[in-house]
């Protein structure tokens, strides 16, 4: 459970700016949620900042461990803002992709021996944290490759 391992170390702001950055419409992606949770009409959720429904969705993640719905979060943000992160890491260990996408996790794996030259490569072009973030979902969706959980461990 990676994914929720880095949510439980991420700054609140941090949070913020990735469910600000999914918003559409005036929504942000976990709203249906935060409403419920809040006893809010699902369109009466609007009129609350940005800051409260991330802070609400946060917690919701964690309390609930929901890494399902974490990785799918954090998947999102990074196709949206950061897909260069995902295709360079995929194209640098060797895994066969379209775009970013996987046919089959099981038999598309990165290679072990490139996982380390890759990830510096990608923390000398993008953001660090957003790295990191790739590699909290990878080492969940290859829990097969030590190397990747290992390699994020280091950063987390």
């Amino acid at each position: 459970m990676q994914v929720i391992e880095q949510l439980k170390k991420m700054k609140e702001e941090r949070f913020l700016q990735i469910y600000e950055s999914l918003a559409q419409d005036g929504f942000g992606p976990l709203d249906g949620e935060v409403a419920q949770a809040l006893k809010f009409r699902p369109h009466a959720i609007r009129k609350l900042p940005f800051a409260k429904r991330s802070k609400t969705a946060h917690s919701i993640l964690v309390r609930g461990g929901n890494a399902e719905l974490c990785y799918e979060l954090f998947g999102s943000y990074l196709m949206k803002n950061a897909k260069d992160i995902v295709t360079d890491f995929l194209d640098g260990t060797g895994v066969e992709h379209e775009d970013g996408m996987i046919k089959s996790v099981e038999e598309s794996k990165p290679a072990a021996d490139k996982i380390s030259s890759t990830v510096a490569d990608l923390d000398g072009k993008y953001d660090p944290a957003d790295v990191t973030l790739y590699l909290a979902l990878a080492a969940e969706q290859w829990p097969g490759v030590p190397e990747v959980d290992s390699v994020w461990r280091m950063r987390a």
